[in-house]
């Protein structure tokens, strides 16, 4: 097997950063709700249960609710009868977009990768 070239030299600091992002993603929903609000500029509740496709009205919230904490997403309650609320992406957000180009990139060459084995 061919050795790869790491230039993340092991330090604490470095792997704590590490430990911070992966929590900070980590959750079956969180990357395809960003995804779902990088394709929109502001998406309702019952928007995002609809593109996530299977996730229950309580995760969905509680996985809102940590990003919101995170400072990934706002949520904006309408003043509109009913009353709505929408998410939309912070700037901070947008930093998580490479991550998630490379992870889906990764995923597909995966997807080859097994398909050729088979």
């Amino acid at each position: 097997m061919k050795k790869l070239k790491c230039d993340l030299k092991p330090n604490i600091e470095r792997q704590l950063a590490l430990t911070d992002a992966i929590e900070l993603l980590s959750g079956k929903w969180k990357i395809s709700i960003l995804r779902s609000l990088y394709h929109s500029s502001s998406l309702r509740f019952k928007d995002l249960a609809m593109v996530s496709g299977g996730v229950t009205p309580k995760v969905l919230s509680k996985e809102l609710q940590q990003l919101e904490e995170n400072m990934l997403i706002t949520r904006t309650v309408n003043n509109t009868r009913p009353v709505t609320v929408s998410y939309a992406l912070t700037t901070h957000a947008l930093e998580t977009l490479p991550v998630i180009r490379a992870l889906v990139e990764f995923g597909l060459q995966h997807r080859t990768n097994i398909k050729g084995k088979i």
